[in-house]
């Protein structure tokens, strides 16, 4: 087979942004475990107030959470549970 360095690759760029998401809710997760933290009572805390005091700033959880928005990561929540809980 011949190998096409000219082939056209086609990326999802939903597939990638949900797959951002998820990587950033973990990734804060384990440094707000890490640190003692509920991380779902911290998490869910910040997306109903949109307060960045609620995730902590251990290994820049506060500043990562802060590059997505919030609606975006309900979305990915909802989608992720309904996905898995059918």
């Amino acid at each position: 087979m011949k190998d096409n360095k000219q082939a056209t690759i086609i990326f999802n760029s939903e597939q990638i942004k949900q797959e951002n998401i998820k990587y950033i809710l973990k990734t804060v997760n384990d440094a707000l475990n890490e640190r003692g933290y509920s991380a779902v009572t911290q998490i869910v805390g910040y997306l109903v107030t949109n307060d960045p005091a609620y995730i902590s700033s251990y290994k820049n959880a506060r500043t990562l959470i802060q590059t997505v928005d919030r609606d975006d990561i309900l979305k990915e929540i909802v989608r992720s549970y309904l996905n898995t809980n059918e």
